[in-house]
């Protein structure tokens, strides 16, 4: 008896087990080692040195420009108050568990958002890739406008600030300037924010913009859009689907508590955005006391300006507008370059993981690399008509494709892996098995929300030159072209996977959307049968 085949000792998965001579469960036990070499390696891959570290990044990524930018222009623009209700409902049954989800899943598998596929469901593996874009077209605009925030703060360094007078080079006719012009980073926002919020507060109509924000325009929740800007809000602030929570969690030793750390840093993501709500209509009250006009009436023709037009004239009419306008925008660039850092950390994780013996080895050059891409990507939202091509990419680049993918990343996990394997495996690191809410919005709320929203993006996908009609009509057509060079990397995945894969069509099919890695229902039977 060859002793080599006749008992081996193994362990997958937190189980140990011996096999001994069977023809069918040496050819299992094979199976088994092959899928083994994905089990996640708790020893090699390097951990976060602090908790703290971990949980700043978490929320330096999550808390970002959204939440004083996106979250408050698109509240205003979706019936104020009212807008909160479908917001806390995309939190409770489309973010939170999501979220929770993604922290779980990198922190059990270690690896980042195109490699983590080999480990759940192998034909999705193109759900990856098309991150990898949503990431570059959301870096394209967004250090744009932290570049813009680095402007404008540098600009305020003067007793008087540059957009209070007429006769400079950027205004207009009218005199109206246009809108092209981890620690310390994680909690400053805080600390202005809070300053900023007393400023505002104590200004004459501050209170007229606060009822505006909170008093709820319940009809305007028929409308479908509501619901619609609610779900990519949610998941533009808290991050799931840009893979960024699969990274940074990948570094978190076996048995961190995740669940306690979604908790929180959703829930700190969320009531940031709503404080921030505070603070920005709190100004526009002020502002429209001092311009004789209607809260709403300033925050329609703020726009995508917000906040670096209607939020600098207010601050310029404020006594220290020095000071307060330095303490802003340096808030803005705290706020942005922890999202950035998130983005682009993303991106080098997933595809370091996926090439390790070329990017990988090679880390510094490839980051150099990226950051000459987003660069040049970044170009045309630097020239006049800056403004339109952050619209554009912000709209076709990562709003539209973002709610699918992350549609299709739930069903993969849920149904390819399965949700009840996701729990053993939160089981597993936590000792507790996730409850009934949880898998319920894991297994239907969630995919069935996200179903309905993926669909109304797609069916009412808005053509840019109804909204602008700065837009020429050809941008639509760019548009869709741009979001198919993130979303269709999901069916040619699965294309190339049929192709790739041997067997009979059944065969193939199982094999591409089933986990290779063995369930240990099956490593308990071998254990039971000897």
């Amino acid at each position: 008896m060859d002793h080599k085949n006749s008992e081996r000792q193994r362990d997958l998965t937190g189980y140990k087990y011996v096999a001994k001579e069977d023809p069918q469960i040496d050819a299992f036990v094979q199976q088994v080692e092959v899928a083994a070499a994905d089990k996640p390696v708790k020893e090699e891959r390097v951990t976060w040195s602090k908790k703290a570290d971990f949980l700043l990044s978490v929320i330096g990524f999550a808390v970002d420009l959204g939440n004083v930018w996106r979250f408050p222009t698109t509240c205003y623009s979706n019936g104020g108050g009212a807008f909160l209700i479908p917001y806390t409902v995309c939190f409770l049954f489309g973010g939170l568990p999501l979220f929770f989800m993604e922290l779980s899943l990198g922190q059990y598998h270690r690896t980042g958002c195109i490699t983590l596929w080999n480990k759940l469901c192998p034909a999705l593996k193109g759900v990856g890739f098309a991150i990898i874009f949503i990431n570059l077209y959301m870096s394209f605009y967004y250090n744009t406008i932290i570049a813009t925030a680095f402007y404008y703060l540098y600009s305020s360094f003067t007793l008087e600030l540059p957009w209070t007078t007429c006769g400079n080079s950027w205004n207009t006719e009218d005199c109206v300037t246009p809108y092209y012009v981890v620690w310390v980073t994680a909690i400053a926002p805080y600390v202005i924010l809070l300053c900023l919020l007393v400023r505002g507060l104590t200004l004459p109509g501050a209170f007229t913009g606060v009822r505006y924000y909170l008093t709820p325009n319940l009809a305007i929740l028929k409308d479908y859009r509501v619901w619609q800007a609610a779900a990519q809000q949610i998941f533009f602030s808290l991050g799931p689907g840009f893979g960024v929570l699969l990274a940074f969690s990948s570094y978190n030793p076996f048995h961190n508590n995740c669940y306690r750390d979604a908790i929180v840093t959703s829930l700190i993501n969320c009531l940031t955005s709503f404080l921030a709500g505070f603070v920005v209509f709190s100004v526009l009250g002020y502002l429209a006391e001092v311009q004789f006009t209607s809260v709403e009436e300033v925050a329609i023709k703020a726009g995508q300006g917000l906040i670096f037009e209607v939020y600098p004239e207010a601050l310029a009419k404020m006594p220290g507008s020095t000071i307060w306008a330095i303490i802003f925008f340096f808030m803005l660039i705290t706020l942005g370059l922890d999202s950035t850092f998130g983005g682009l950390e993303s991106i080098v994780t997933a595809l370091s993981d996926q090439f390790p013996n070329t990017l990988g080895k090679h880390r510094e050059k490839f980051l150099v690399g990226l950051l000459c891409i987003c660069f040049l990507g970044a170009v045309p939202t630097t020239t006049y008509s800056g403004e339109l091509w952050s619209i554009f990419y912000d709209t076709f680049g990562t709003s539209n494709p973002m709610i699918t993918v992350v549609f299709v990343e739930t069903l993969g996990v849920c149904y390819g892996y399965g949700f009840r394997r996701l729990g053993r495996d939160i089981h597993e690191m936590l000792g507790f098995t996730p409850g009934f809410y949880w898998q319920a919005c894991w297994a239907v709320v969630g995919p069935l929300f996200l179903f309905f929203m993926a669909f109304l993006t797609w069916w009412q996908t808005p053509k840019l030159h109804e909204m602008d009609e700065r837009f020429p009509t050809w941008t639509n057509y760019l548009g869709y072209g741009i979001c198919c060079t993130s979303v269709l990397w999901i069916p040619g995945y699965i294309i190339y996977s049929f192709f790739a894969s041997s067997g009979s069509i059944s065969e193939r099919l199982h094999s591409m959307f089933t986990s290779p890695l063995p369930k240990k229902s099956d490593l308990n039977s071998i254990q039971c049968n000897q």
